[in-house]
């Protein structure tokens, strides 16, 4: 049995028995992880606000040899979102923390994977707008993951899209100019939100009040990289319907 230290994301949890749960987590190091954490649902854990989705947080945990599951000594949080008074902002933990859930693999390292949640939780806390924060967010999430296709030139005649606008061509995933796509039922995005997505390639999240992004920007880009998600993920996130749910009140 061997021990390992490590900075981490918590992603998720699920009960197990009657007082202990599973933990998903995201290690710096060591990518993703899956332990149990003994009595962490009980009213004095040493758990105890560790666990909350998208926490940064220290942990430390042994791990067998051919075990799945590896068993969590202690978690001791460094920032967490929790700390942030807006319920909107609040309610985008889940989402955040349930894609990168659903994109980081078991023991694959990805540091900058990593880095994106941290400097995520970073923004947040710092009262950045969550709309920007979210739109960014899923932005690097798929560049990272190599799914994001190519702001700057049409996939089909090579033409320039940053001054003219695109289309998102839900059948291949990419953006063409709006004389090779059609608009039938493909997603535009006018110059606004590509300048967004260019200022969001050079900055760090915590100085998107520096970027503008305007509602109609909002919608476009709430839309497209919905679509773009489903697409790749080939499934509907759970967090969305309450992202939706939230935005309905």
């Amino acid at each position: 049995m061997s021990l390992y230290k490590s900075d981490a994301l918590i992603l998720r949890t699920y009960k197990l028995g009657d007082a202990d749960c599973i933990v998903v987590f995201l290690t710096r190091d060591r990518g993703k992880r899956r332990g149990v954490a003994k009595g962490a649902r009980r009213m004095r854990s040493r758990f105890a606000g560790g666990l909350e989705p998208l926490t940064h947080a220290r942990v430390a945990y042994f791990e067998r040899e051919h075990r799945d599951l590896v068993r969590l000594n202690y978690v001791e949080p460094v920032t967490s979102p929790f700390a942030s008074r807006s319920v909107e902002m609040l309610g985008h933990t889940g989402y955040f923390a349930e894609l990168i859930d659903h994109w980081a693999l078991e023991g694959d390292p990805s540091e900058k994977l990593f880095r994106l949640g941290s400097s995520v939780i970073t923004a947040m806390l710092a009262d950045v707008p969550v709309e920007k924060i979210a739109r960014y967010f899923e932005y690097w999430l798929m560049r990272l993951q190599g799914t994001y296709p190519s702001i700057s030139r049409c996939h089909q005649c090579d033409a320039n899209l940053i001054d003219r606008g695109a289309l998102l061509s839900l059948r291949d995933g990419v953006f063409m100019c709006l004389s090779c796509g059609s608009t039938d039922g493909e997603v535009e995005l006018s110059p606004e939100s590509l300048e967004f997505l260019q200022m969001a390639a050079t900055i760090a999240p915590d100085r998107l009040r520096d970027a503008v992004l305007t509602p109609l920007a909002t919608r476009e880009l709430a839309v497209a990289h919905r679509r773009l998600i489903s697409f790749h993920l080939d499934k509907e996130l759970k967090s969305v319907r309450v992202l939706r749910a939230l935005s309905a009140e």
